[in-house]
């Protein structure tokens, strides 16, 4: 199966089985868990980048652990919907993946998302709701993104399903 926006690619989501949501940045990448059920997105860890290599050795533990059925991927569109660089690099990512069956699955389910404002979403929350100091706000926000998106892919699958 080939990396593809979700709404095209929404049919063949694999059904009770968690969901991985990978907030893929330059220096880190932010993870999150959905249910088997698609309800619910839950922040799980912020990987630090190294190469790729490593990245998804850290990634494997991941999906053995919590038994991943698919992935999503925040896919950083410009703000008038364009394509830029970041999200070739995504979308590279998520070609990698399909070359490594062995930990992300023959033939992985892999989506890509919208992310646009997600950072500056949790970023605005952070600050204005919880009152989070600059610190652990840099400690937190990529894996919360990855909440975030993971979370808006969820409801989009469950409001298609109707």
């Amino acid at each position: 199966m080939a990396v593809g926006l979700l709404r095209d690619i929404i049919d063949s989501c694999p059904k009770n089985a968690r969901l991985l949501g990978l907030d893929i940045g330059e220096r880190t990448i932010g993870v999150a868990l959905s249910d088997s059920a698609h309800g619910i997105a839950t922040p799980l860890q912020l990987i630090e980048r190294a190469k790729f290599t490593i990245d998804i050795q850290v990634l494997n533990k991941i999906i053995v652990d919590f038994e991943i059925g698919g992935y999503v991927l925040g896919y950083p569109v410009n703000m008038d919907g364009t394509e830029g660089p970041r999200c070739q690099s995504v979308r590279h990512f998520g070609q990698e993946m399909e070359n490594h069956p062995d930990i992300f699955g023959e033939n992985p389910w892999i989506a890509l998302w919208d992310e646009r404002l997600s950072t500056v979403s949790v970023n605005k929350f952070l600050i204005n709701d919880v009152d989070m100091s600059r610190t652990k706000r840099k400690q937190n926000v990529d894996k919360l993104a990855a909440q975030f998106i993971l979370q808006g892919a969820l409801d989009f699958i469950r409001t298609a399903s109707f």
